[in-house]
């Protein structure tokens, strides 16, 4: 496992030639910002950005939040060893948490693309994980984005866990 460090890269929100956002999408992103300290007491702190602009709207809520925007790259974290994954998770948010950084969670639907009824000890794992990413998530004191170009069908459960949002608002 490489160190937190290189997993959660700390981006800053430069400026795209192709990411221009809507004025819905500005509306959007400013609502959730003035919302950011009420949602802080909230058991719903996990976001969900969809859409094209998922990845510059969440640019855009850390530069207005005046936070560091950490890009957790999921590739590094998912182990196939038993209990990584969720060490991995840990040292992450550790580093955020000293950091003040809103963790981003990019391709999501890597994730919830997995959470599926159990069929064999890997659906079981898989499961696992993802419930301690939300719970982890929950504790966190900052603001947690997972990111999506996919529109994701999720789960009831799910969905009472986590704000959606669509980029473009749909």
């Amino acid at each position: 496992m490489k160190r937190p460090s290189k997993t959660a890269k700390p981006t800053r929100a430069a400026p795209r030639p192709s990411a221009r956002l809507l004025a819905s999408d500005l509306a959007q992103v400013r609502a959730i910002a003035a919302t950011a300290n009420v949602r802080a007491s909230s058991p719903r702190k996990a976001l969900l950005f969809s859409g094209a602009n998922a990845m510059t709207a969440a640019e855009l809520l850390a530069k207005r939040l005046e936070r560091e925007l950490y890009r957790v790259d999921l590739s590094t974290v998912v182990s196939n060893d038993i209990g990584e994954t969720e060490k991995n998770f840990g040292r992450i948010f550790a580093e955020a948490t000293a950091a003040g950084a809103i963790l981003l969670f990019d391709e999501a639907d890597a994730l919830f693309g997995q959470r599926t009824g159990v069929k064999d000890s890997h659906d079981r794992y898989s499961n696992i994980e993802i419930g301690y990413l939300l719970q982890r998530a929950e504790a966190y004191d900052g603001s947690v984005i997972l990111a999506s170009k996919l529109e994701l069908t999720l789960s009831i459960a799910l969905r009472r866990r986590i704000a959606v949002y669509d980029f473009p608002p749909r």
